[in-house]
């Protein structure tokens, strides 16, 4: 699924096709995230004004490779996850073992997402460094890499939620989108953050 082409990808978006669903949206989505992050290290790296930051910007710029990277393989996973999900839908509810069935189908299913959210995180952490330590010509780039992640993060939510609200073990279900809801409030606020003071600075003529 992730090697599809841009064009071959939202065809299958659009479509009646289970996958590519919202999971697998948001993880490209992340995964472009994380690309302009890298950007933002490319077009700052070598550049006498911040020759102070050369070591920081290349380590920045390979965490952002592999959360890209991971991003981009998180399309699949989230696939994968929900093919047995849909077997287990398919199934009459007197079949043996449906229960448990189910719970680990969701489980994994909410797995996904999770783990989405979880690198989107990380990614706003890093464009809130990029956007002090950056080249001021590619700060508009870092803050369009934060919005992006910021949506992802209500994305990975909901595509988390439409699997726990369903859960049987409601202590479990509870906790784990309990968790989920506490880091989008926590990082949704960062992420704006980031972006006003960046617009800020775009807009400011002093």
């Amino acid at each position: 699924m992730k090697n599809k082409t841009l064009e071959e990808f939202s065809i299958l978006a659009a479509s009646k096709e289970p996958v590519p669903g919202g999971g697998g949206v948001i993880a490209n989505v992340g995964a472009l995230a994380a690309s302009l992050g890298e950007m933002v290290t490319n077009l700052t790296i070598g550049k006498k004004k911040y020759m102070e930051y050369t070591f920081e910007l290349a380590e920045i710029k390979k965490e952002l490779e592999i959360l890209r990277i991971n991003l981009l393989d998180c399309i699949n996973k989230d696939a994968e996850a929900f093919e047995p999900l849909a077997k287990a839908y398919s199934l009459p509810k007197d079949t043996p073992g449906y229960d448990q069935l189910m719970e680990d189908c969701l489980r994994k299913a909410a797995d996904s997402p999770y783990l989405i959210l979880k690198y989107a995180m990380r990614i706003i952490e890093i464009d809130e460094r990029l956007s002090q330590i950056g080249s001021k010509i590619s700060v508009s780039d870092a803050a369009t890499s934060v919005m992006l992640a910021h949506g992802v993060l209500y994305g990975a939510y909901v595509n988390i939620l439409v699997n726990t609200r369903l859960m049987k073990d409601r202590e479990y279900a509870d906790n784990y989108t309990s968790e989920a809801i506490r880091m989008v409030d926590e990082y949704s606020i960062k992420a704006l953050n980031i972006f006003d003071d960046i617009c800020k600075r775009l807009t400011d003529n002093d």
